[in-house]
């Protein structure tokens, strides 16, 4: 049964009576919904948690949410939700940018991580992969979405749903909106304490890295997969789907997730030695 609570204004939906709880943050355009399958699935061993992240819902009003306001609302979630013990985080596109940061400033919180589609998709060595043309194709639906922002109202909902056509969004378009598109803007103009204080994702905790091969351009380099893959406890899978594994392949998604779920996700050295350092 779906239970909703509301913590700082956000809706917080929780299934399933499991021990352990997973907390799924969504990305661009998405909202809590992206999970539904997973949900479906998980929640008969896991409790599921899920909400939209803040300044993504298209029915509230629209607000550039920075980085430490997000990370800060992530945190009261998890928080009213955790059952005093450490949580699995699920997370996609923006939501592993937000997850990955909670991550690393509170590392005593979580168990395990599975990441997708978004490695470390702000580092050096991705930007120094991608070819001039995928480059120019980054800046470009980038600066797309960050215009679209500043300009907002009907004319910045239609540059917002056009991007997402093109890009072959799977998301309904009613549930999309330029509201969603200040984290581009913050990135492009630095508004709302800019995302530069954003840290290296270095887990300590076992990660499954899920990611779609066909797409224009990666979000993550070849080196940081090989080493995730290469540590104890973490696996990289790679599916034959574009930017959304769990959409346009759920069945195959969640039997990944829940094999590799199985294996213990907490580590209690490990988490021990991640707490001190």
């Amino acid at each position: 049964m779906q239970q909703v609570t509301k913590v700082d204004g956000i809706e917080v939906y929780s299934e399933g009576e499991g021990t352990e709880t997973i907390v799924m943050i969504h990305g661009w355009p998405d909202t809590y919904r992206v999970w539904d399958a997973q949900v479906e699935e998980l929640k008969h061993r896991y409790r599921c948690v899920r909400f939209t992240l803040p300044g993504f819902d298209v029915t509230k009003p629209r607000r550039a949410y920075s980085l430490d306001a997000t990370i800060r609302i992530i945190s009261y979630i998890v928080n009213s939700v955790n059952q005093k013990q450490k949580v699995i985080l699920m997370l996609h596109d923006w939501g592993c940018m937000f997850g990955y940061e909670y991550y690393m400033r509170n590392k005593q919180a979580v168990s395990a991580i599975i990441g997708v589609d978004i490695g470390d998709a702000q580092s050096k060595a991705v930007r120094s992969s991608r070819s001039l043309s995928q480059k120019m194709m980054v800046k470009g639906y980038q600066s797309t979405l960050a215009l679209a922002w500043a300009i907002g109202g009907p004319i910045g909902n239609m540059m917002t749903r056009s991007m997402a056509r093109m890009l072959k969004v799977p998301s309904p378009s009613e549930f999309i909106s330029v509201k969603m598109n200040f984290p581009y803007y913050i990135m492009a103009a630095g508004e709302a304490g800019s995302y530069r204080s954003m840290v290296p994702f270095v887990p300590k905790v076992p990660v499954l890295f899920i990611y779609g091969v066909r797409k224009p351009f990666m979000f993550h380099s070849d080196s940081w997969a090989e080493k995730l893959a290469a540590k104890e406890g973490c696996k990289v899978v790679a599916f034959d789907t574009d930017h959304w594994p769990m959409l346009r392949q759920p069945e195959r998604f969640n039997e990944v997730v829940l094999d590799w779920l199985v294996k213990p996700a907490d580590n209690d050295e490990a988490a021990e030695q991640d707490a001190a350092a």
